[in-house]
Protein backbone atom coordinates (compact mmCIF):
# COMPACT_ATOMS: atom_id res chain seq x y z
CA UNK A 1 0.00 0.00 0.00
CA UNK A 2 1.23 3.48 -0.81
CA UNK A 3 1.08 6.39 1.59
CA UNK A 4 -2.00 8.50 0.98
CA UNK A 5 -0.32 11.83 1.67
CA UNK A 6 2.42 11.03 -0.84
CA UNK A 7 0.22 10.89 -3.92
CA UNK A 8 -2.02 13.66 -2.58
CA UNK A 9 0.94 16.01 -2.86
CA UNK A 10 1.35 15.23 -6.55
CA UNK A 11 -2.36 15.79 -7.21
CA UNK A 12 -2.36 19.11 -5.34
CA UNK A 13 0.76 20.22 -7.18
CA UNK A 14 -0.84 19.46 -10.55
CA UNK A 15 -4.02 21.30 -9.56
CA UNK A 16 -1.98 24.39 -8.65
CA UNK A 17 0.00 24.24 -11.87
CA UNK A 18 -3.04 23.52 -14.02
CA UNK A 19 -6.25 25.04 -12.57
CA UNK A 20 -8.21 23.82 -15.60
CA UNK A 21 -7.91 20.22 -14.39
CA UNK A 22 -11.18 18.30 -14.57
CA UNK A 23 -12.03 14.82 -13.21
CA UNK A 24 -11.08 13.43 -16.62
CA UNK A 25 -7.60 14.97 -16.33
CA UNK A 26 -7.26 13.62 -12.79
CA UNK A 27 -8.00 10.10 -14.04
CA UNK A 28 -5.39 10.58 -16.76
CA UNK A 29 -2.92 11.69 -14.11
CA UNK A 30 -3.64 8.56 -12.05
CA UNK A 31 -3.29 6.41 -15.16
CA UNK A 32 0.11 7.87 -16.06
CA UNK A 33 1.28 7.67 -12.46
CA UNK A 34 0.48 3.95 -12.41
CA UNK A 35 1.21 2.80 -15.97
CA UNK A 36 3.79 5.34 -17.12
CA UNK A 37 3.67 5.68 -20.90
CA UNK A 38 3.78 2.06 -22.04
CA UNK A 39 0.34 2.31 -23.67
CA UNK A 40 1.55 5.02 -26.07
CA UNK A 41 4.47 3.19 -27.59
CA UNK A 42 3.67 0.85 -30.46
CA UNK A 43 6.00 1.86 -33.29
CA UNK A 44 9.44 3.39 -32.66
CA UNK A 45 9.66 5.30 -35.95
CA UNK A 46 6.11 6.65 -35.83
CA UNK A 47 6.48 7.65 -32.18
CA UNK A 48 9.65 9.57 -32.99
CA UNK A 49 8.03 11.25 -35.99
CA UNK A 50 5.05 12.29 -33.86
CA UNK A 51 7.33 13.79 -31.21
CA UNK A 52 9.27 15.71 -33.86
CA UNK A 53 6.01 17.13 -35.15
CA UNK A 54 4.76 18.08 -31.69
CA UNK A 55 8.17 19.54 -30.83
CA UNK A 56 8.13 21.77 -33.93
CA UNK A 57 4.59 22.98 -33.18
CA UNK A 58 5.15 23.69 -29.47
CA UNK A 59 5.98 27.26 -28.49
CA UNK A 60 9.14 27.83 -26.48
CA UNK A 61 8.44 28.64 -22.83
CA UNK A 62 10.59 29.26 -19.76
CA UNK A 63 8.92 26.86 -17.35
CA UNK A 64 9.76 23.79 -15.27
CA UNK A 65 11.24 21.00 -17.35
CA UNK A 66 9.93 18.32 -15.00
CA UNK A 67 6.54 18.03 -13.33
CA UNK A 68 6.43 15.11 -10.86
CA UNK A 69 3.29 12.98 -11.02
CA UNK A 70 4.37 10.11 -8.74
CA UNK A 71 7.42 8.73 -7.00
CA UNK A 72 8.36 6.99 -10.25
CA UNK A 73 7.30 9.26 -13.10
CA UNK A 74 7.50 12.88 -14.24
CA UNK A 75 6.11 14.79 -17.18
CA UNK A 76 8.77 16.52 -19.27
CA UNK A 77 7.37 19.73 -20.75
CA UNK A 78 8.33 19.98 -24.40
CA UNK A 79 8.15 23.79 -24.29
CA UNK A 80 10.76 23.89 -21.51
CA UNK A 81 12.92 21.25 -23.18
CA UNK A 82 12.85 23.35 -26.34
CA UNK A 83 13.58 26.55 -24.37
CA UNK A 84 16.78 24.99 -23.05
CA UNK A 85 17.79 23.92 -26.53
CA UNK A 86 17.92 20.24 -25.66
CA UNK A 87 17.71 17.81 -28.61
CA UNK A 88 14.36 16.17 -29.21
CA UNK A 89 16.17 12.85 -29.76
CA UNK A 90 17.40 12.84 -26.15
CA UNK A 91 13.85 13.34 -24.88
CA UNK A 92 12.57 10.58 -27.13
CA UNK A 93 15.12 8.02 -25.92
CA UNK A 94 14.22 8.78 -22.30
CA UNK A 95 10.54 8.39 -23.11
CA UNK A 96 11.07 5.29 -25.24
CA UNK A 97 13.13 3.41 -22.66
CA UNK A 98 10.67 4.38 -19.90
CA UNK A 99 7.71 3.19 -21.96
CA UNK A 100 9.38 -0.14 -22.71
CA UNK A 101 9.48 -1.09 -19.04
CA UNK A 102 6.06 -2.31 -17.99
CA UNK A 103 5.20 -2.39 -14.31
CA UNK A 104 3.76 -5.16 -12.19
CA UNK A 105 0.48 -4.57 -10.39
CA UNK A 106 -0.16 -1.35 -12.36
CA UNK A 107 -3.92 -1.90 -12.36
CA UNK A 108 -4.15 -2.26 -8.58
CA UNK A 109 -1.92 0.77 -8.13
CA UNK A 110 -4.11 2.74 -10.51
CA UNK A 111 -7.22 1.86 -8.49
CA UNK A 112 -5.44 2.93 -5.34
CA UNK A 113 -4.54 6.28 -6.88
CA UNK A 114 -8.16 6.79 -7.93
CA UNK A 115 -9.32 6.30 -4.34
CA UNK A 116 -6.80 8.82 -3.06
CA UNK A 117 -8.11 11.62 -5.29
CA UNK A 118 -11.27 11.80 -3.18
CA UNK A 119 -9.33 13.20 -0.21
CA UNK A 120 -8.15 16.49 -1.78
CA UNK A 121 -11.46 16.71 -3.68
CA UNK A 122 -13.37 16.60 -0.37
CA UNK A 123 -10.99 19.19 1.09
CA UNK A 124 -11.86 21.61 -1.71
CA UNK A 125 -8.29 21.76 -2.94
CA UNK A 126 -9.01 20.54 -6.46
CA UNK A 127 -10.85 22.52 -9.19
CA UNK A 128 -13.79 20.09 -8.83
CA UNK A 129 -15.71 18.68 -5.87
CA UNK A 130 -15.90 15.06 -4.75
CA UNK A 131 -19.36 14.45 -6.20
CA UNK A 132 -18.09 15.43 -9.65
CA UNK A 133 -15.07 13.23 -9.13
CA UNK A 134 -17.02 10.16 -8.04
CA UNK A 135 -19.49 10.56 -10.89
CA UNK A 136 -16.79 10.68 -13.57
CA UNK A 137 -14.69 7.98 -11.95
CA UNK A 138 -17.59 5.52 -11.81
CA UNK A 139 -18.56 6.31 -15.39
CA UNK A 140 -14.97 5.77 -16.54
CA UNK A 141 -14.59 2.45 -14.69
CA UNK A 142 -17.87 1.13 -16.07
CA UNK A 143 -16.18 0.54 -19.44
CA UNK A 144 -12.95 -0.88 -18.03
CA UNK A 145 -9.46 0.49 -17.40
CA UNK A 146 -8.09 2.13 -20.54
CA UNK A 147 -6.06 5.19 -21.59
CA UNK A 148 -7.87 8.49 -22.03
CA UNK A 149 -7.18 11.96 -23.39
CA UNK A 150 -7.10 15.25 -21.55
CA UNK A 151 -10.42 17.07 -21.38
CA UNK A 152 -11.19 19.68 -24.04
CA UNK A 153 -11.13 22.39 -21.37
CA UNK A 154 -7.66 21.32 -20.23
CA UNK A 155 -6.33 21.16 -23.78
CA UNK A 156 -7.75 24.57 -24.70
CA UNK A 157 -6.45 26.37 -21.62
CA UNK A 158 -3.34 24.43 -20.56
CA UNK A 159 -1.98 23.42 -23.99
CA UNK A 160 -0.39 20.23 -22.67
CA UNK A 161 2.70 19.05 -24.57
CA UNK A 162 4.85 16.60 -22.65
CA UNK A 163 6.23 13.09 -22.40
CA UNK A 164 6.09 10.83 -19.34
CA UNK A 165 9.51 9.51 -18.31
CA UNK A 166 11.12 7.86 -15.30
CA UNK A 167 11.73 10.27 -12.44
CA UNK A 168 15.36 9.09 -12.35
CA UNK A 169 16.10 11.21 -15.42
CA UNK A 170 15.72 14.39 -13.34
CA UNK A 171 19.21 13.64 -11.98
CA UNK A 172 21.01 14.06 -15.29
CA UNK A 173 19.43 17.34 -16.47
CA UNK A 174 22.43 19.46 -15.32
CA UNK A 175 24.74 17.18 -17.29
CA UNK A 176 22.58 17.35 -20.43
CA UNK A 177 22.38 21.15 -20.16
CA UNK A 178 26.16 21.31 -19.96
CA UNK A 179 26.59 18.78 -22.75
CA UNK A 180 24.79 20.94 -25.32
CA UNK A 181 27.25 23.79 -24.69
CA UNK A 182 30.22 21.72 -25.83
CA UNK A 183 31.77 22.75 -29.17
CA UNK A 184 30.67 20.71 -32.15
CA UNK A 185 33.18 18.29 -33.61
CA UNK A 186 33.67 15.15 -35.64
CA UNK A 187 35.02 13.05 -32.78
CA UNK A 188 33.09 11.43 -29.90
CA UNK A 189 32.38 13.54 -26.83
CA UNK A 190 33.50 11.97 -23.56
CA UNK A 191 31.77 12.22 -20.15
CA UNK A 192 33.78 10.89 -17.20
CA UNK A 193 31.85 10.10 -14.00
CA UNK A 194 33.82 9.73 -10.77
CA UNK A 195 32.64 9.90 -7.18
CA UNK A 196 32.27 8.23 -3.84
CA UNK A 197 31.28 4.60 -3.43
CA UNK A 198 27.49 4.14 -3.58
CA UNK A 199 26.97 7.72 -4.76
CA UNK A 200 25.04 6.66 -7.86
CA UNK A 201 27.78 6.76 -10.51
CA UNK A 202 26.54 3.66 -12.32
CA UNK A 203 22.94 4.87 -12.28
CA UNK A 204 23.94 8.26 -13.69
CA UNK A 205 25.97 6.52 -16.39
CA UNK A 206 23.02 4.28 -17.30
CA UNK A 207 20.66 7.26 -17.56
CA UNK A 208 23.10 9.19 -19.71
CA UNK A 209 23.72 6.12 -21.83
CA UNK A 210 19.98 5.92 -22.48
CA UNK A 211 19.49 9.59 -23.37
CA UNK A 212 22.66 9.95 -25.45
CA UNK A 213 22.73 6.41 -26.89
CA UNK A 214 26.27 6.19 -25.57
CA UNK A 215 28.39 3.15 -24.72
CA UNK A 216 30.02 3.02 -21.29
CA UNK A 217 33.50 2.04 -20.15
CA UNK A 218 33.42 0.86 -16.52
CA UNK A 219 36.44 1.40 -14.30
CA UNK A 220 35.43 -1.78 -12.46
CA UNK A 221 36.76 -3.60 -15.52
CA UNK A 222 40.22 -2.33 -14.56
CA UNK A 223 40.67 -3.85 -11.13
CA UNK A 224 44.25 -4.67 -10.27
CA UNK A 225 45.56 -8.09 -11.34
CA UNK A 226 47.14 -10.22 -8.58
CA UNK A 227 50.73 -9.31 -9.43
CA UNK A 228 50.05 -5.61 -8.80
CA UNK A 229 48.26 -6.06 -5.48
CA UNK A 230 51.22 -5.15 -3.31
CA UNK A 231 51.43 -2.73 -0.36
CA UNK A 232 53.50 -0.22 -2.31
CA UNK A 233 50.81 0.01 -4.96
CA UNK A 234 48.06 0.76 -2.47
CA UNK A 235 49.98 3.70 -1.04
CA UNK A 236 49.75 5.49 -4.39
CA UNK A 237 46.98 7.99 -5.01
CA UNK A 238 44.56 6.06 -7.17
CA UNK A 239 46.76 2.98 -7.07
CA UNK A 240 43.72 0.77 -6.58
CA UNK A 241 43.03 0.76 -10.32
CA UNK A 242 45.00 -0.66 -13.24
CA UNK A 243 45.50 2.77 -14.79
CA UNK A 244 48.37 1.56 -16.98
CA UNK A 245 46.02 -0.77 -18.86
CA UNK A 246 43.37 1.95 -19.16
CA UNK A 247 46.04 4.17 -20.71
CA UNK A 248 46.95 1.52 -23.27
CA UNK A 249 43.59 -0.14 -24.07
CA UNK A 250 41.15 2.78 -23.83
CA UNK A 251 42.69 6.25 -23.94
CA UNK A 252 44.23 6.02 -27.43
CA UNK A 253 40.84 5.08 -28.93
CA UNK A 254 38.29 7.08 -26.93
CA UNK A 255 38.31 10.13 -29.18
CA UNK A 256 38.29 8.16 -32.42
CA UNK A 257 34.98 7.38 -34.09
CA UNK A 258 36.05 3.85 -34.91
CA UNK A 259 34.77 1.06 -32.64
CA UNK A 260 37.23 -0.56 -30.25
CA UNK A 261 37.30 -3.15 -27.48
CA UNK A 262 39.13 -3.64 -24.22
CA UNK A 263 39.59 -6.56 -21.83
CA UNK A 264 37.53 -6.83 -18.66
CA UNK A 265 39.18 -8.09 -15.49
CA UNK A 266 36.95 -10.53 -13.61
CA UNK A 267 37.59 -10.58 -9.85
CA UNK A 268 35.61 -13.80 -9.43
CA UNK A 269 38.29 -15.70 -11.36
CA UNK A 270 41.11 -13.19 -10.79
CA UNK A 271 41.81 -13.11 -14.50
CA UNK A 272 40.56 -11.54 -17.70
CA UNK A 273 37.10 -12.60 -18.76
CA UNK A 274 35.11 -11.17 -21.65
CA UNK A 275 35.90 -8.10 -23.73
CA UNK A 276 33.76 -4.96 -23.96
CA UNK A 277 33.04 -3.44 -27.38
CA UNK A 278 32.58 0.34 -27.64
CA UNK A 279 30.65 1.22 -30.79
CA UNK A 280 28.95 4.58 -30.18
CA UNK A 281 30.62 7.36 -32.13
CA UNK A 282 28.89 10.52 -30.85
CA UNK A 283 29.00 10.14 -27.07
CA UNK A 284 31.01 7.83 -24.82
CA UNK A 285 30.94 7.53 -21.05
CA UNK A 286 33.68 6.49 -18.62
CA UNK A 287 32.19 5.55 -15.27
CA UNK A 288 33.69 4.63 -11.92
CA UNK A 289 36.07 5.56 -9.16
CA UNK A 290 39.42 6.83 -10.39
CA UNK A 291 38.04 7.79 -13.82
CA UNK A 292 39.32 11.35 -13.14
CA UNK A 293 42.84 10.13 -12.33
CA UNK A 294 45.30 12.88 -13.35
CA UNK A 295 47.50 10.34 -15.11
CA UNK A 296 44.79 10.16 -17.80
CA UNK A 297 45.13 13.88 -18.51
CA UNK A 298 42.31 16.15 -19.65
CA UNK A 299 40.77 13.43 -21.78
CA UNK A 300 37.06 14.07 -21.13
CA UNK A 301 34.82 16.87 -22.34
CA UNK A 302 32.85 16.77 -19.09
CA UNK A 303 34.06 15.63 -15.68
CA UNK A 304 31.16 14.72 -13.37
CA UNK A 305 31.51 14.01 -9.65
CA UNK A 306 28.80 12.09 -7.75
CA UNK A 307 28.66 12.85 -4.04
CA UNK A 308 26.87 11.31 -1.07
CA UNK A 309 26.93 11.85 2.69
CA UNK A 310 28.87 9.35 4.81
CA UNK A 311 25.72 8.20 6.58
CA UNK A 312 23.79 7.64 3.36
CA UNK A 313 26.82 6.02 1.78
CA UNK A 314 27.08 3.30 4.42
CA UNK A 315 23.32 2.70 4.41
CA UNK A 316 23.43 2.11 0.66
CA UNK A 317 26.50 -0.13 0.84
CA UNK A 318 24.97 -2.29 3.57
CA UNK A 319 21.75 -2.61 1.57
CA UNK A 320 23.63 -3.39 -1.64
CA UNK A 321 26.55 -5.49 -0.41
CA UNK A 322 25.65 -6.71 3.08
CA UNK A 323 27.37 -6.12 6.42
CA UNK A 324 30.50 -8.19 5.75
CA UNK A 325 31.50 -6.38 2.57
CA UNK A 326 30.41 -3.07 4.08
CA UNK A 327 33.17 -3.51 6.69
CA UNK A 328 35.74 -3.94 3.93
CA UNK A 329 34.43 -0.81 2.22
CA UNK A 330 34.75 1.13 5.47
CA UNK A 331 38.21 -0.15 6.37
CA UNK A 332 39.89 -0.57 2.97
CA UNK A 333 38.26 0.81 -0.15
CA UNK A 334 36.64 4.03 1.09
CA UNK A 335 39.84 5.31 2.79
CA UNK A 336 41.77 4.71 -0.47
CA UNK A 337 39.11 6.60 -2.43
CA UNK A 338 39.07 9.49 0.04
CA UNK A 339 42.86 9.76 -0.09
CA UNK A 340 42.66 9.95 -3.88
CA UNK A 341 39.84 12.53 -3.81
CA UNK A 342 41.71 14.74 -1.34
CA UNK A 343 45.15 14.46 -2.90
CA UNK A 344 44.02 15.06 -6.48
CA UNK A 345 41.20 17.53 -5.66
CA UNK A 346 38.81 15.43 -7.70
CA UNK A 347 35.56 17.01 -6.52
CA UNK A 348 36.99 20.52 -6.68
CA UNK A 349 38.12 20.09 -10.28
CA UNK A 350 34.86 18.53 -11.56
CA UNK A 351 32.69 20.41 -14.05
CA UNK A 352 29.46 19.20 -12.47
CA UNK A 353 28.65 17.81 -9.02
CA UNK A 354 25.64 15.51 -8.62
CA UNK A 355 24.39 15.03 -5.05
Amino acid sequence: MIKMNQFCLYIKDQAMRHPSMTPQDAVKLCFQAAFGAEHILSDYVKALEFLHKEYSETKVMDMDVFEPISDEYVRINIAAWKYKGLPVEWLFEMFYQTAKKSRKNSSSLFMEYLEIVSTPAEEGILPFDNSMWLSFKNQYLSTGIKPLHHSNKYRDLEHPAYRVVSKKFVTILPILEKAITLPAGDTPKIIAIDGRAASGKTTVAELLSTALKADTIHMDDFFLPPELRIPERYTQSGGNIHYERFCSEVLPFLKKSKAFSYRCFDCSIMDFGSSCMIKSDTWRIVEGSYSHHPIFGDYADLFVFCDVSKKEQMQRIIKRNGNTLAERFAKEWIPMEEQYFDTEKIKENADIIIE
